[in-house]
């Protein structure tokens, strides 16, 4: 399969934008949609996301547009936008699509409404479609910036990936290709559950130890799931999985961990989630994980009492103290 020479990105947020810039630098011709005039003036007349990702000169060839129609009539579509969001914007996208043109999710979540992984919510509402997945250890800000940073590209073929991770390299950005689309899929969306866990930790001040054995038995618990669904070990241990994990789980430029600290410190869950706070994804996937788990018959301690606080029926002292006192066990 030969590289998508016309590349298209759906959503101009930050991480949006950053892909695009990733694109433009492997010499692709890249159109950027995004909803707001304001932002797609000033990615066009000013070359800067202001809003998303101020101070940051964008790539002069980048082009942005409010015409969906425009962005879509490409050789591949990054889709960049939250997972909740993805079944909507990809039926909008059905009627402007041409048939085979790959479409590659880079939102990390499940879906909350059906308990779905993305995958099977982009087949649903673009049937046909060739369907991809990029995820990995990456902060926008980094990647837009032109720090060194790798991914995983997965698809279930290996012609597509490969192809995929060939258009979008360059001298920053590094994608390794893979088939296992479950694996990839399951470490983006659990690790940000267990982020916002870490993120606690940090907010109550438990120690460094406390948040590296939590990061520990939370790849356990990521690698328990997957396991379950079908995913290769090796690709839970890989970028989109421990590396994303470890990288989310240790920095407050993650949302998700920004989100945990906050309620560490004793924040209330409904100023946190008020209209106009940025999206946390991780709230939206705990109970959906929880449930995923017991339908696979999986046990998600962690995850569980994430939920459970962000439901409002545990305090952040309940779900430490069931944590430190569950039964003893071995470890392997």
């Amino acid at each position: 399969m030969s590289d998508f020479r016309k590349i298209g990105v759906i959503g101009g947020g930050s991480w949006g934008t950053a892909l695009a810039l990733v694109a433009a630098r492997a010499g692709r011709d890249v159109t950027l949609y995004a909803r707001d005039p304001e932002t797609v003036a000033g990615i066009n007349q000013r070359h800067e996301n202001q809003r998303h990702l101020p101070g940051i000169r964008l790539d002069k060839a980048l082009h942005a547009t409010t015409d969906m129609a425009q962005a879509l009539d490409v050789d591949a579509v990054l889709l960049v936008t939250p997972a909740q969001s993805t079944r909507d914007v990809a039926q909008a996208m059905r009627p402007l699509l041409k048939p085979g043109i790959p479409v590659v999710i880079c939102a990390k979540g499940i879906e909350r409404a059906s308990g779905d992984l993305l995958d099977k919510v982009l087949a649903e509402a673009l049937p046909g479609t060739p369907i991809a997945v990029l995820s990995g250890p990456s902060f926008a800000a980094d990647v837009a910036s032109g720090l060194p940073t790798a991914v995983t590209i997965a698809a279930s073929g290996e012609a597509l990936a490969d192809a995929l991770a060939r258009s979008l390299a360059n001298d920053s950005f590094r994608p390794y290709a893979t088939t296992d689309v479950t694996g990839v899929l399951i470490g983006g969306a659990l690790k940000n559950v267990l982020a916002i866990a870490c993120g606690v930790v940090v907010g109550r001040a438990l120690g460094a130890s406390a948040q590296a054995a939590l990061i520990a038995r939370g790849f356990a618990e990521l690698g328990r799931l997957g396991a379950a669904m079908g995913a290769k070990q090796e690709t839970l241990a890989g970028l989109s999985g421990l590396g994303d994990l470890v990288l989310t789980c240790s920095s407050p430029q993650s949302r998700n961990m920004a989100f945990g600290i906050e309620i560490g410190r004793g924040g209330q869950l409904a100023e946190l989630t008020a209209p106009g706070r940025k999206l946390v994804e991780g709230f939206f996937t705990a109970p959906v994980a929880v449930a995923l788990a017991q339908k696979h018959g999986v046990d998600l301690p962690i995850c569980q009492t994430v939920a459970a606080v962000l439901a409002g029926s545990m305090s952040v002292d309940a779900a430490l103290h069931t944590l430190m006192t569950r039964p003893l066990k071995r470890e392997s």
